[in-house]
């Protein structure tokens, strides 16, 4: 993944907002939020880009416009 980095932000209700290059890609609620939200709680910087990368998927095939 070169230099691109992903950010995150965890709003109420552990929903977390996912951002590549400043725009939201993702949003996970539900298990899904909580379970992200509890792992990159306690994952430094580089587990948390990998967490990021895993929830993502392959995300810039056809929906990046």
């Amino acid at each position: 993944m070169g230099g691109e980095r992903f950010d995150y932000q965890v709003t109420k209700g552990d929903v977390v907002r996912i951002f590549w290059e400043g725009r939201c890609i993702m949003t996970l609620g539900g298990d899904r939020g909580r379970h992200l939200a509890a792992d990159l709680e306690d994952a430094s910087d580089d587990e948390a880009q990998y967490l990021l990368q895993r929830a993502t998927g392959n995300f810039k095939r056809g929906n990046e416009r």
